[in-house]
């Protein structure tokens, strides 16, 4: 049976092991530039040191206006990509791949001056109303995805993976809650989504995976559930998509910080439904800090690979500590091999 730690290939992508760290922003971008800093190199390369085998950087925008906050991290320019690749080169050199969230906030823009959306809808009370796009802003915001794409390439990523999760902008437009256009735009919900998968695809290696970032439930009144997840998901894949990191929430009232309903692995039977009524590989990600539960997944064919979150910016070595408790072989630093008599090769 295949476990946490069995290597994995998809494409051209080979991993160590299943373990993913997800894309968690940071907000730590000191000069509001979105270029990373020397907190983004400790925090990713310690989690390579750490026996991740593939280490996802956070949510990176594609237009300045695009950021949760003026804090996160951007690839709307050139200027990017050398504290990436930087980034991406040392965490390489201890046995990790990189891949990183290509992404858009919408509505969810807090600290733009004004929003972009489908439609003018805030996102709560507290949020400014945005703007809904033109034709022609999006098909410019289409163009915006392929740039940052092919800026994340030439600083030597080897995945993407598009942000269409959590109430951003992709999500905002394949979900009827908050699309209320009644152009094309509108009347298929996943157009927007499939031009920016064909788009990414344009500037990626053949060989490269390309995997997408999903809500598969809204948890909202109005909002979207399995089915409708699957069915996009489905002309996702058509349309280029590897594989799904498999989420949830965004617009309703549960998220994952242990509000009612976030139970461990509370997401994982989304997870599952998406790859086996789809036949496509997927992450499950959500609750899934306990070792033996993420090996559980795995073995129980639920996912392909597991993220974990929270648990691994608690301990940048949780992945050396999974193989520890459940027994497992895996590569431990020659320096901490003192530490790990039961897993050091």
């Amino acid at each position: 049976m295949e476990h946490l730690f069995t290597p994995y290939k998809i494409k051209s992508l080979e991993l160590r092991n299943r373990v993913v760290m997800p894309p968690m922003c940071q907000y730590s971008v000191t000069n509001k530039d979105g270029i990373a800093n020397d907190w983004h190199y400790t925090h990713y390369v310690s989690r390579a040191i750490g026996g991740a085998s593939l280490i996802i950087i956070e949510m990176t925008d594609v237009d300045p206006d695009g950021r949760i906050t003026d804090y996160d991290l951007g690839l709307w320019s050139d200027e990017h990509i050398p504290a990436l690749a930087r980034i991406i080169e040392a965490c390489h050199k201890h046995g990790a791949k990189v891949g990183i969230q290509i992404a858009h906030a919408g509505r969810k823009a807090e600290d733009a001056a004004e929003p972009v959306a489908p439609s003018a809808i805030p996102f709560d009370e507290n949020s400014k109303t945005p703007r809904a796009l033109t034709i022609d802003e999006i098909e410019e915001m289409v163009e915006k995805f392929r740039r940052a794409v092919a800026r994340a390439v030439k600083a030597g990523v080897d995945v993407i993976e598009l942000h269409g999760a959590h109430g951003y902008l992709i999500h905002e437009f394949q979900s009827a809650y908050t699309n209320k256009r009644t152009d094309e735009y509108g009347q298929d919900l996943a157009k927007f989504g499939k031009e920016v998968i064909r788009a990414a695809k344009s500037e990626m290696p053949a060989d490269m995976p390309l995997i997408m970032r999903i809500s598969g439930k809204e948890y909202v009144d109005g909002g979207y559930g399995i089915k409708e997840s699957i069915a996009f998901s489905r002309e996702y894949k058509e349309a280029g998509v590897d594989m799904f990191h498999v989420s949830a929430g965004g617009e309703g009232q549960i998220a994952a910080h242990g509000r009612p309903g976030t139970h461990a692995a509370y997401q994982v039977p989304l997870a599952h439904e998406i790859k086996h009524q789809l036949d496509v590989p997927v992450i499950a990600v959500g609750r899934l800090d306990e070792p033996i539960l993420a090996n559980a997944v795995i073995g129980n064919e639920d996912a392909d690979l597991v993220a974990v979150g929270r648990g691994m910016l608690r301990n940048p070595y949780w992945t050396l500590e999974a193989a520890a408790k459940l027994n497992k072989e895996t590569t431990v630093p020659q320096q901490y091999q003192v530490s790990f008599p039961k897993v050091g090769k």
